[in-house]
């Protein structure tokens, strides 16, 4: 058994859902705790003093007023677009043909992918994000580049190739079958291993045929371990566009329920602008529903309703949507989160944000027992924030009550500079 690693500090985790029961019941705080970390997971969390005592040989990591909790996780991302954030402006499918496709047209090139995929881990590496789920092109160059990226760095993600096969340029677009063979095949020989996992991935259903819809939901139901990702009901205009392409359709859900490609392993990205019929079938299925917040803004797209989808037990997890997301950070997510419920009047606690972040979007990808908290038995998966990273938050943090005022500074104002160490898998990456 290797030597195990005790990390010090404040420590921060969950025992239950902070928008289900008073925060104070569910979260797990230590003003002087400590992690204990062996063979990539977390062997214990307890008091300082307690963990010093009960294992005098750990190597001491000590953070001081560091805050250590777990990684984020981001539900929803597109590593293609890393080289397009913070593009101007336009409508969703402006953004598409003027930025998204022509960039991803170069992941044909498998040179182009590993070096995009390098610095976009580089990248969220930098912002604390341990765990993502990313779209990546029509090619399986780019899933190739993706995972083996992720597994020489020992991280957990979940990847798919993206399947379009209309409303695309000539180079982006594939067919029912050859989405369905490429999809399989990188099914058998990405999925479950190491730290890896495929998500089937269709973009939306503007860019796929009935018939590759139905391709990829018979996919699925040979894989159902698997993950689906996917968009729906993120702008006004993409809704009528979808009404138009699926008239038979009751609403823009149904273009993917009538292919089999609704479940509870279905990641539902955006989820804005959502019918009754379709609130109900995502709850009575248990789907996941990815929030979005600085790309629902940056794009325009509207305000997401987290009050009441909570409240009717949705599942819901965080992402950043690089690129159209405008941040790879997932505390600005946090705090641009934050700015849309309050536009909706129903202001978010600085617990709730962080649970999104952490334990929500792992639940939302069905890995809660793996990733997402400070628990014993989960992968350690861990970063430790200063929350006085900057003169402006230090100060602000300074005047805290507790560990709640002192936190929210640091999800409003931080980047990554409040990012004070990062561990993947049990080993410190800076």
């Amino acid at each position: 058994m290797s030597r195990a690693t005790l990390l010090l500090g404040r420590t921060l985790g969950f025992v239950g859902n902070p928008f289900g029961a008073p925060v104070d019941e569910v979260a797990d705080y230590r003003e002087r705790g400590g992690v204990l970390i062996r063979d990539g997971h977390i062997a214990a969390v307890d008091e300082a003093d307690a963990l010093r005592d009960a294992y005098p040989d750990a190597e001491i990591r000590d953070y001081g007023a560091g805050l250590i909790c777990a990684g984020f996780v981001d539900a929803h991302v597109h590593y293609p677009q890393t080289g397009i954030i913070a593009s101007w402006g336009k409508r969703l499918i402006d953004w598409l043909n003027s930025y998204t496709f022509p960039e991803e047209m170069r992941f044909g090139d498998p040179g182009y992918a590993a070096e995009c995929a390098r610095l976009y881990f580089d990248l969220t590496r930098s912002q604390g994000v341990t765990t993502m789920v990313s779209y990546c092109t029509i090619h399986p160059t780019s899933v190739e580049a993706f995972f083996a990226e992720a597994q020489r760095r020992g991280q957990r993600v979940v990847a798919g190739k993206t399947c379009m096969d209309r409303n695309a340029p000539e180079g982006l677009r594939d067919t029912a079958q050859s989405a369905y063979d490429d999809s399989k095949a990188l099914i058998e020989k990405w999925h479950g291993r190491g730290r890896l996992d495929y998500a089937i991935t269709p973009r939306f259903s503007p860019t796929s045929t009935p018939d590759q819809l139905a391709a990829l939901g018979a996919l699925w139901a040979e894989h159902p371990e698997c993950l689906m990702q996917t968009h729906l009901s993120e702008q006004l205009d993409e809704i009528d566009w979808v009404k138009s392409l699926f008239p038979q359709a009751r609403d823009y859900l149904e273009t993917y329920e009538a292919f089999g490609l609704l479940g509870e392993r279905g990641l539902y990205g955006h989820a804005i602008h959502l019918e009754a019929r379709e609130r109900a079938r995502l709850r009575e299925v248990g789907a996941g529903i990815i929030h979005c917040p600085t790309s629902n803004s940056f794009i325009g797209s509207g305000l997401f309703d987290m009050g009441g989808l909570i409240a009717e037990g949705q599942r819901v997890g965080l992402a950043t949507d690089t690129g159209g997301g405008s941040s790879f950070s997932m505390l600005r997510t946090m705090a641009a989160a934050y700015e849309i419920a309050q536009l909706r009047h129903n202001p978010l606690h600085p617990a709730q944000l962080l649970w999104l972040g952490t334990a929500g979007s792992a639940a939302a990808l069905h890995m809660e027992y793996r990733i997402g908290n400070l628990l014993p038995g989960h992968e350690a998966d861990i970063v430790v924030l200063d929350l006085a990273s900057t003169p402006a938050i230090a100060q602000r943090a300074a005047r805290a009550d507790d560990i709640w005022e002192a936190l929210f500074p640091t999800i409003m104002m931080g980047d990554d500079r409040a990012i004070r160490d990062v561990w993947i898998n049990g080993a410190r990456t800076a």
